[in-house]
């Protein structure tokens, strides 16, 4: 049996199908994953087959690919280079997987479409998918008129708009490879039976009529990985420090170096040490004292249980790590379901959102006082004892249980293009 996982994304989407293809393995199947060329060294380092799909993630995050400035263009090539990617790999494997870029998924729908392949679209937030009990994320260029406040009403707003952005682009690729176009293409590409991969507690789906989801819990690659000696060092030379990183990525409205200073000195005023992740923001030390020290990429499954608080961007496995360790949590939201994320951590309790996307010494040292206090550190251990670590194990056996319904349908000319149906808790919604 051959599966293979799609996404274009940064770390925060290519880690979720690792821990899935880990899992998929561990039950006698053979994975490939198609992602960007960057984390090559992660799947290695798994054993885990890479498809470099498109360009570096970064570089396309930071307006370093040449002549792709227009959601257009990125968009065109996504679906394209997704779609060849798949198509090269994926003849008669069992099921495709898709999260990640909207019109790379698109792509890789296309893909298992022409192969008479199973296809799975798998989201890591609630919010991305439609719902009576939550509005969409904003999408940037979309005009809401004022009359329109109810969610069925934002969510068909939703909808046109992904038309109005992607439906061109990608119905003109579905015929250029023979495939008919398609209405509807949010939904077209969602389907109506799609995966949540997001912790029940963190981001539960409340039941709704119309769509049906299997909500597996996050999909976590176990990190079995040591810390550094030096952060070891570090650790151990005082009292829990506060850790400060943004991941994968860049911060809006503020140098790295004007950032680096309002960071450690919003933790400083806590009487705190300071340990920056230096990520894409390109955190960095303002001085030479002893209380701040820097780290890159290092095992946060680890490192967050060892720390007093997590400031950090609301990706959603950034947020359930720490969730996970207990460790209470301060989110600094740039785009995408971040917002959601910080939302859900303040209605917890287990930590706060911060007002704003640039923090000023000021405004975080605020926040940080949320998060340290004895209040947050309490609610943060006991939400800590209900996250679920067996998602992707749950969302492994899912697929390989649809795929064994599915194969009859298969062998008697089906195409087996639907998606997994077999879920813990079925909901539909719109």
């Amino acid at each position: 049996m051959r599966v293979v996982l799609v996404t274009y994304g940064s770390r925060g989407d290519v880690e979720p199908m690792t821990g899935l293809a880990l899992q998929l393995q561990a039950l006698g199947a053979e994975v490939r994953v198609c992602a960007p060329p960057d984390f090559a060294e992660l799947l290695d380092s798994v054993d885990v087959p890479l498809t470099p799909v498109g360009w570096p993630i970064r570089a396309l995050a930071t307006g370093a690919v040449p002549g792709k400035a227009s959601l257009s263009d990125i968009a065109a090539d996504l679906t394209a280079m997704a779609y060849e990617a798949v198509v090269a790999v994926a003849e008669g494997c069992a099921a495709v997987v898709a999260t990640g870029s909207f019109p790379a998924a698109a792509g890789a729908r296309a893909a298992a479409e022409k192969l008479g392949v199973p296809y799975v679209f798998t989201s890591l937030s609630p919010n991305y998918l439609p719902s009576p009990h939550h509005p969409p994320p904003p999408w940037p260029g979309q005009v809401i008129p004022t009359e329109v406040t109810d969610n069925r009403g934002l969510w068909d707003l939703n909808a046109e708009h992904k038309d109005v952005l992607f439906g061109e682009t990608i119905n003109n690729h579905r015929t250029s490879v023979g495939l008919p176009p398609v209405d509807g293409i949010r939904d077209h590409v969602f389907t109506d039976h799609p995966f949540l991969a997001a912790d029940p507690v963190l981001g539960p789906w409340h039941e709704t009529p119309e769509l049906d989801v299997a909500q597996t819990g996050a999909w976590i690659r176990p990190d079995e990985r040591p810390l550094p000696a030096d952060l070891e060092a570090f650790l151990a030379a005082g009292a829990e420090p506060v850790y400060v990183g943004f991941g994968s990525m860049p911060m809006r409205g503020a140098n790295a170096q004007d950032l680096s200073r309002a960071v450690i000195e919003a933790v400083r005023a806590q009487g705190r040490r300071v340990l920056l992740g230096s990520g894409w923001a390109d955190l960095a030390l303002i001085d030479d004292r002893d209380d701040c020290y820097v780290v890159g990429e290092v095992n946060q499954q680890a490192l967050f249980r060892r720390v007093a608080a997590v400031v950090h961007h609301g990706g959603a496995g950034t947020t359930t790590t720490a969730a996970r360790a207990g460790t209470p949590q301060v989110l600094v939201p740039q785009v995408a379901d971040q917002p959601y994320w910080a939302g859900r951590v303040t209605e917890l309790g287990i930590g706060t959102g911060h007002d704003g996307p640039t923090p000023t010494a000021e405004s975080l040292a605020a926040a940080l006082k949320i998060a340290l206090s004895p209040e947050t550190g309490a609610r943060a251990a006991v939400v800590a004892e209900t996250i679920r670590t067996d998602g992707a194990k749950l969302a492994a056996s899912l697929l390989v249980d649809k795929i064994g319904r599915s194969a009859p349908a298969e062998s008697a000319g089906g195409t087996g293009t639907h998606s997994a149906r077999a879920t813990p808790k079925r909901s539909r919604g719109r």
